[in-house]
């Protein structure tokens, strides 16, 4: 669990730098920021909001929940609110200072995502949505419907406001390449980890209290 919050609360500094390039957010970063703008709260408040909605209907779809899709709710946001907070990098002023700060938080956020998923202890919500929805879309290719989800959140988000523009199309079609280089250099393979589900979780901590009772007893 802490390997996992730790890895989130950097992944927020990569998706900081994603938004601070400032020519166009990530998909659902667009949505995040549409609903901040429109409703005049925080970012992190408005992921946090996004994220455990999301999370709801994972539920209702009956799918795997793990511990932390939880935490990923929480911290992401609130790391970016803190970076933002702290103004620990100023808006980026034109195309090739927004790339490079494009790349670098993509990149970021592709290793923080190796190790979030390597603790084994749930996706994030969005994924575990994307496979729920793959799943009953049946012979439609997970690549459509993501395409599908994403336009989605985009296009919301710009009717809230969202910054829309060509940061948001590497984001779109960038992220996907630069994590698979990402696995493949530190050699994980994400199809082979087994996630525990969040009563596994409970069991396993709960195990460890009686455990500990015993030893003092």
């Amino acid at each position: 669990m802490l390997m996992a919050a730790l890895s989130l609360f950097i992944n927020g500094f990569g998706v900081y730098l994603t938004i601070q390039a400032n020519f166009g957010a990530s998909p659902w970063d667009v949505l995040n920021l549409g609903l901040a703008n429109t409703f005049g709260i925080l970012y992190g408040t408005a992921s946090i909001v996004v994220s455990y909605t999301i999370l709801g209907i994972d539920l209702l779809l009956r799918e795997p929940i793990g511990i932390a899709m939880f935490i990923d709710a929480f911290v992401v946001g609130k790391a970016v609110d803190l970076f933002n907070h702290l103004n620990v990098v100023p808006k980026c002023t034109n195309i090739p200072q927004g790339i490079f700060a494009m790349i670098i938080g993509l990149v970021i956020i592709s290793y923080t995502q190796f190790i979030y998923m390597a603790a084994a202890l749930g996706c994030g919500p969005r994924d575990t949505l994307l496979v729920a929805l793959t799943k009953r879309a049946k012979r439609i290719p997970i690549g459509a419907v993501s395409i599908a989800l994403l336009s989605t959140a985009t296009f919301i988000g710009w009717l809230l406001g969202g910054p829309v523009g060509l940061g948001t199309l590497i984001c779109a079609f960038g992220t996907g390449p630069i994590m698979q280089m990402a696995f493949h250099s530190v050699k994980f393979d994400a199809a082979r980890v087994q996630h525990q589900k969040i009563t596994d979780s409970m069991r396993v901590m709960l195990g460890r209290e009686i455990q500990r009772e015993t030893k003092i007893s």
